[in-house]
């Protein structure tokens, strides 16, 4: 069973309450959890609690701690995706995996060659967080990543809130994804923002905005990728290169 989130606002010495809507429909209505059943309960500070279902009413799940601890199931790095929205079973399947990888926050941006508008994807920002809420519960992370705000690509190279930003590009690139991770390991305890493109791959004028900024332009490979592809390996790479186990 995975874990679920809940605040600290809801526990009560060894008791924790569940009664927000949608953990308790999950559990109650989909999971269909009993009275007895062990539960795994996470808080907004990483702590972990195994507990045993006592209570179950209309509106409530009351649980019994039995024990508690810190979990170790996110990254040690600040790792963030910039990425260019997809179509829509491609930018679920890329939410989930990026997730999984422990990625803190997601921002998609419309670019050139986005096939999506814009309208249509800033109204998806809250259904993109629920389903990177319910990965975070699959693979049992001790955090939830932010979906943020759709936004322009050049709000997210103006922004100063990462201190290096890598653009992944399949042509025109400086070095290899891997080259520039092993000769730039001062960057490993920073904020690092990975940017990904569409399917089509950023346009001539994206690609001098890069230059423009100062990015570093990195290919991840020889072969062309899918959009959702890229995101996986780019992020893999960064993980496995500066991730301290």
């Amino acid at each position: 069973m995975p874990h679920f989130f809940i605040g600290t606002k809801d526990i009560n010495n060894d008791l924790i309450c569940i009664s927000d809507d949608a953990n308790f429909h999950h559990l109650v209505r989909v999971l269909r959890i009993k009275i007895g059943e062990t539960l795994y309960l996470i808080d907004e500070n990483g702590i972990q609690y195994k507990t045993e279902v006592i209570e179950i009413s209309s509106h409530t799940i009351t649980t019994k701690v039995v024990e508690k601890y810190k979990s170790n199931h996110s990254l040690n790095l600040n790792l963030y995706l910039a990425q260019s929205v997809l179509k829509t079973d491609a930018q679920n399947l890329l939410i989930q995996k990026a997730t999984e990888l422990g990625v803190k926050g997601i921002i998609p941006f419309i670019s050139d060659n986005c096939v999506i508008k814009e309208n249509v994807a800033d109204s998806k920002t809250d259904k993109w967080q629920k389903i990177a809420d319910e990965a975070s519960k699959q693979c049992e992370r001790a955090d939830r990543p932010v979906i943020f705000k759709l936004n322009s690509l050049k709000e997210i190279l103006e922004n100063q809130e990462y201190k290096i930003k890598i653009a992944c590009i399949e042509r025109s690139q400086d070095t290899t994804l891997k080259d520039f991770l092993q000769n730039h390991n001062e960057f490993k305890k920073e904020k690092i923002l990975v940017i990904v493109g569409p399917e089509g791959g950023f346009s001539a004028e994206e690609i001098k905005m890069f230059e423009q900024y100062g990015l570093p332009k990195v290919s991840i490979g020889k072969l062309i990728l899918r959009a959702e592809t890229a995101v996986i390996k780019a992020l893999s790479n960064v993980i496995y290169e500066w991730e301290d186990e």
